[in-house]
């Protein structure tokens, strides 16, 4: 048997006793000799209160239908199922206590419609934050037709939906084109013409780069030939990313960290698609994720999941030691691709030594987000000092993120510096633009 829900007063109610108080003491001043209406009135509230939610019926059993996995950033639906076959209820109205990671305030509420004898009804949520996110509860509570009376029954959860980075750019159409349209995509075309691995032999043509000229094999034919090279494959890919405070922050409603984290596995699976080999590095304070290195499609599914694991750190980052471990992981020379934030100049400082030393040895292409609010700020036209003030600091700290910027160029680092909803299909533009450079191995 299903346990009583208990019945409770609506706020309509409460509204209708508020009004009464008044109404009692006028008539107590009026009349004193008929006092005994005024609890008679409450006596009659409280009965009707109790008879209307009587009338909204008995729930029988509800049933909270809501995925295992979710991706960040991305919508999901969670839906409350309520048998309810007596009475005439006027509303039903669910509430989900859960992690905060699914709602703002950890609690999400929704009304549920008739439909025969079972209600329906589903909450339109998007994660903001990566993790495990438990549902500890669900709250039935429907009112009666007069909307004076309701009852209302908890339901104890134990369900945890898991939130994963997101795939959406793997899965969108562009990326899907660019892939078939690519040299490194679908149809595995041969990079010819530019790389460092000898392919073939071709008749030279006006044009053509006169470096290319095989003068043996020209005085041989007595006719000049060309070398042509195919992109090298198997290329060490790193994608290292910082989980420190500035990376923390949120951009659109996102933190930084789980846009780069998109940003990253889709560049990864571009990467393996073409032959590549990828690896994930995490760090904040210290390293927190090390995957080892994965080839074809297949192993996708490890780099996700070790994405997953990447925590969201409230320390600044320690690209000395970060950088130097991973340096020292690797045996040959890769393309270390870098994402972080330099939100001052003592930090800025400390990337640059970390990554001279890395573009010693490796190929190193740089991923920051550009400062969208930053920007807005020092183009707003400034309506008093305040403004002024404000639009002048932020100019100071663009000019600033520029001058690190050339910097990194200086040193030989390529820099992908976009807007956040770019900032993927940019980084496999830099990819394969280096790839085909042939600079890697």
């Amino acid at each position: 048997m299903a346990p009583k829900a208990p019945i409770v007063p609506t706020t309509r109610a409460a509204l209708l006793a508020a009004l009464a108080a008044p109404l009692a003491l006028v008539l107590a001043a009026l009349a004193p000799a008929a006092w005994i209406i005024a609890p008679l009135l409450g006596l009659a509230l409280l009965a009707l209160v109790l008879l209307d939610a009587l009338l909204a019926g008995r729930l029988i059993d509800a049933r909270l239908i809501a995925p295992d996995d979710a991706e960040v950033g991305e919508p999901l639906q969670i839906a409350v199922l309520a048998d309810l076959p007596t009475g005439r209820p006027a509303a039903l109205e669910a509430a989900l206590a859960l992690d905060p990671r699914l709602a703002a305030g950890g609690t999400a509420r929704f009304p549920l419609r008739s439909h025969l004898d079972t209600w329906q009804g589903a909450a339109q949520l998007t994660p903001h934050r990566r993790g495990p996110a438990p549902i500890a509860g669900l709250t039935l509570r429907w009112t009666g037709p007069l909307g004076l009376g309701a009852r209302q029954r908890t339901f104890v959860q134990d369900r945890t939906v898991r939130i994963w980075p997101s795939l959406a750019l793997v899965r969108s159409t562009d990326l899907q084109l660019f892939l078939r349209e690519s040299e490194s995509g679908l149809i595995a075309r041969r990079m010819r013409g530019e790389g460092s691995q000898f392919e073939a032999l071709s008749e030279y043509q006006p044009g053509m780069d006169r470096r290319r000229i095989d003068w043996k094999a020209s005085a041989r034919h007595t006719h000049l030939y060309a070398r042509e090279y195919e992109a090298e494959r198997n290329n060490p890919i790193v994608f290292a990313l910082d989980c420190g405070r500035a990376m923390c922050e949120p951009v659109a409603g996102l933190p930084r960290i789980d846009r780069a984290v998109s940003a990253a596995l889709a560049a990864a699976w571009v990467a393996l698609k073409g032959g590549d080999r990828a690896a994930l590095f995490g760090f904040a304070a210290r390293p927190e994720v090390a995957t080892p290195f994965v080839t074809g499609t297949a192993a996708f599914a490890r780099l996700q999941r070790a994405a997953a694991m990447l925590d969201y750190s409230p320390a600044e980052p320690n690209f000395t030691l970060a950088l130097a471990t991973l340096a020292g992981r690797l045996q040959r020379r890769s393309l270390i691709v870098v994402f972080s934030e330099f939100p001052d100049p003592t930090s800025a400082e400390l990337l640059l030594d970390a990554v001279a030393r890395l573009a010693r040895r490796h190929v190193v292409l740089f991923v920051t987000m550009a400062d969208e609010e930053l920007a807005g700020l020092a183009d707003k036209a400034p309506a008093d000092m305040a403004r002024l003030a404000e639009a002048v600091a932020a100019d100071g700290l663009l000019r600033q993120r520029q001058l690190v910027i050339a910097r990194l160029h200086a040193l030989g680092v390529e820099v992908v510096e976009a807007p956040h909803g770019e900032i993927g299909m940019r980084l496999i533009d830099a990819y394969l633009a280096i790839k085909r450079k042939g600079t890697i191995g």
